[in-house]
């Protein structure tokens, strides 16, 4: 355990100009569409190899491992909500937020699109088709940034949301994949859940492309000015991983061998 722990502090300090405090592990607050695309499953172990110090991630709603991070909870962030994010840096709670990657969202519905949402020209638009036609759609209703999204896109449809055709799953993205499959609803996902999903799912993609669905991720250090017991120095040499242009490689590459195509694009500058 020792010489784990020195090789933590000196690969560290040398990869990432940053030493561990003593500590080996390090918790990651982030949404769930890093957890299910199975991003994670490729980037952490690469991390922890090279720093000899063990990533704890915690998979919830953008919104919630922000919270992590007010509250001292988390030591780095990895989420996509622009806004919040903003406000996050604002109020002192994060640090050094930097660009990682984008992908974007996608409009999914049953086959047989009973809102004839299709037809639409812009998302917008698809979004006033299916609450006009009463048709059912699932949100995350989590807080998550997919959530945040969906709640930014209704105002263009000037729709009413109802609790008759409009229901909350209160789950991550992949859980609400499958509610929305079973109950033949329509749904927003991230692309990159909706491809490791695809095999299990009948929804197809009724709507994407548009620029309201451009979905970026970036990398928050929490500040250890608001809780000096983090480990500050961990969270700082992940989000250094993250941006590292060995990393943005691995994450430009992510996902083409199994589906043919990127699952995140890379971003760091």
């Amino acid at each position: 355990m020792f010489k784990k722990l020195v090789a933590c502090g000196l690969l560290a300090f040398t990869l990432f100009s940053a030493s561990f405090a003593g500590s080996n592990s390090i918790i990651l607050a982030t949404t769930t569409s890093t957890v299910d695309s199975g991003l994670l499953d490729v980037l952490l172990p690469i991390f922890e190899k090279q720093s000899g110090c063990q990533v704890k991630p915690i998979g919830v709603g953008s919104g919630m491992a922000m919270e992590m991070g007010r509250r001292g909870k988390a030591d780095v962030l990895l989420v996509h909500s622009p806004k919040d994010e903003v406000k996050l840096v604002q109020d002192g709670f994060g640090l050094n937020r930097r660009a990682v990657m984008h992908n974007d969202f996608i409009l999914l519905g049953p086959p047989n699109d009973p809102a004839r949402a299709r037809l639409a020209k812009t998302v917008g638009e698809a979004f006033k088709k299916i609450s006009e036609s009463g048709s059912l759609f699932i949100s995350r209703g989590d807080r998550s940034g997919t959530h945040a999204k969906e709640l930014s896109i209704w105002p263009y449809s000037k729709a009413q949301l109802s609790n008759l055709w409009y229901l909350e799953s209160g789950q991550g993205m992949g859980a609400t994949l499958l509610i929305a499959d079973q109950k033949r609803a329509y749904t927003l996902a991230d692309r990159a859940t909706y491809l490791s999903f695809k095999e299990r799912l009948k929804l197809v993609i009724i709507a994407e492309g548009d620029q309201l669905l451009l979905n970026p991720y970036h990398v928050i250090e929490v500040n250890p000015e608001k809780w000096p017991e983090i480990n500050s120095a961990g969270g700082k040499a992940f989000a250094d991983f993250m941006v590292a242009p060995a990393t943005q490689k691995k994450i430009a590459e992510f996902g083409r061998e199994k589906y043919r195509q990127s699952l995140f694009f890379p971003d760091a500058k």
